[in-house]
């Protein structure tokens, strides 16, 4: 009576290491990827904060994508890390609903705000007159409070719903967080308008934005072969290149994960596609724009300058 009781309370998450060496590697390396995504997203913040040459648009911008990264992470590995440590797999109904609430809109969030960088790229490219008029503070300020805001309102949505379903004795969800299509496969009821919705938000806020970044970056790669500059010309395809790797790390496992048909989906895919947008994309962000860019690891310079000669 006491188990039936708890697992009318509690989700298990059946993890992502499995209970062998390979368990033991995976972890290993995972827990290496949160430590460098924590160092590097940190590092990012500070030296964008510390550094005037970096206070524009771009790097504000950026340091909004770092912040985001160092929450989606977090979101996710410590409680993983925890279950697999511990052997404790349970998760609290609330504890779930937290977790899918803080990842569905750090992921919306993020989508959106990787499509305001892209749409930042194109106007200092293609019409770098009217940059300072277009992407000013106030601008940006709009871009990174509609990304929180509507990456709120649709996880509060998605949330709600998941912890308003009935579900079966069994809850065991076969992922390593709170998915709420993993947790669907739970229901005790029939979950097919929710699935619906599921695929009208995907297409709305994560294929239109990818849509978004393709169409900037056509006229940037564009406007780039018209450059009489070959410096600028180099420039502009090094940041470019940047941004691409980064948005196709991030939107194409999620869309193709979310957009599939519970009947074409299997957990084994799903937790390793999960593993790009969730856990490798928040490392990979920072390391990419750091040494990629000039400009950071002058700003680098400067203030590890600036700190030797205050400690003189």
């Amino acid at each position: 009576m006491e188990n039936y009781n708890e697992t009318l309370t509690d989700f298990l998450l059946l993890g992502l290491f499995p209970p062998s060496s390979i368990g033991l590697f995976l972890f290993i390396l995972i827990a290496l990827i949160f430590l460098m995504a924590l160092f590097g997203n940190l590092s990012m913040i500070i030296l964008i904060l510390l550094d005037t040459h970096l206070h524009t648009p771009m790097y504000f911008l950026l340091s909004q994508l770092s912040l985001m990264d160092l929450n989606y992470i977090s979101t996710i590995v410590p409680k993983m890390a925890s279950n697999y440590l511990f052997g404790n797999k349970s998760i609290s109904l609330i504890g779930c609903g937290v977790q899918s609430f803080l990842f569905l809109t750090l992921a919306v969030a993020e989508a959106l705000l990787l499509t305001s960088m892209a749409y930042d790229r194109y106007v200092a490219i293609c019409f770098p007159l009217h940059y300072s008029i277009r992407m000013n503070k106030k601008v940006c300020v709009l871009m990174i409070m509609g990304s929180w805001t509507i990456g709120s309102i649709n996880s509060c949505a998605h949330t709600v719903y998941a912890l308003h379903i009935p579900y079966c004795q069994s809850r065991a969800i076969n992922h390593f967080f709170c998915d709420v299509p993993a947790m669907l496969t739970l229901a005790c009821m029939d979950t097919w308008v929710y699935e619906y919705t599921v695929f009208v938000s995907t297409t709305l806020l994560i294929v239109f934005p990818f849509i978004g970044i393709a169409c900037s970056y056509g006229h940037v790669l564009f406007a780039i072969c018209h450059m009489q500059s070959t410096e600028g010309r180099k420039k502009a395809y090094s940041t470019c290149s940047t941004h691409l790797t980064v948005v196709t790390f991030y939107f194409a496992p999620f869309a193709y994960t979310y957009l599939r048909p519970r009947s074409l989906r299997s957990p084994t895919e799903d937790k390793a596609l999960a593993v790009f947008y969730t856990i490798l994309t928040p490392m990979l962000n920072p390391i990419i724009y750091s040494l990629r860019n000039k400009e950071v690891i002058e700003a680098l310079r400067r203030v590890i300058q600036k700190l030797c000669s205050v400690k003189m």
